[in-house]
C-alpha cells in the first residue's frame, strides 16, 4: 500500500516552518522515530496522527491523501 501520507507530513511540517525535533517534541517521542515516520518506515501510530491533525487543523482524510 502506498504510503502518500508521507508526503504530506513532510509538506505540513515544512508549510509550517518547524524542524523533526519541535514536530517530535508535540508528540513525545523522539526525533529519530519521528523521522523513520516521515520517511514511511514506521507506521504511524493512530495516537500521533489525531495529534497532528488536531496540531496542523486538518482532517485525517487530507492527512492520509484521502481528499
Amino acid at each position: 500500500m502506498e504510503k502518500r501520507y508521507v508526503k504530506i507530513m513532510r509538506d505540513l511540517r515544512e508549510d509550517h516552518d518547524k524542524t523533526q525535533q519541535e514536530i517530535a517534541d508535540i508528540l513525545g517521542t523522539s526525533q529519530t522515530m519521528y523521522a523513520r515516520y516521515e520517511r514511511g518506515a514506521n507506521e504511524l501510530p493512530i495516537r500521533h496522527l489525531i495529534a497532528l491533525c488536531r496540531y496542523y487543523h486538518v482532517s485525517a482524510d487530507y492527512f492520509l491523501g484521502l481528499e
